[in-house]
């Protein structure tokens, strides 16, 4: 994890995580990498999405650090969507 502080002098991160060869946490997608991004409002996102025509994959996972979902890009891509709860990470 990579800290730094945005204009207003908040702390932010960037994390880079690599997974086991052999993991399926990128299923469907048959690339070896995922993008993450820290999204507001993941339920309603992913309802616009979907009206897109965009393929939601599974259903939203909650946990006390954030909400968690994902989607295919029309590359291929598995993307995961995560509406974080900052407060989580200050405690």
């Amino acid at each position: 994890t990579f800290w730094w502080k945005d204009k207003q002098g908040n702390d932010c991160s960037t994390q880079w995580s690599p997974f086991a060869e052999d993991t399926k946490y990128y299923d469907p997608s048959k690339k070896d990498f995922m993008f993450n991004y820290r999204v507001e409002n993941l339920v309603e996102l992913l309802k616009v999405l979907k009206d897109e025509g965009v393929t939601i994959v599974g259903e939203i996972e909650e946990y006390d650090y954030g909400k968690f979902g994902w989607i295919i890009d029309n590359d291929g891509n598995k993307i995961e969507l995560w509406e974080p709860i900052d407060k989580a990470f200050l405690e």
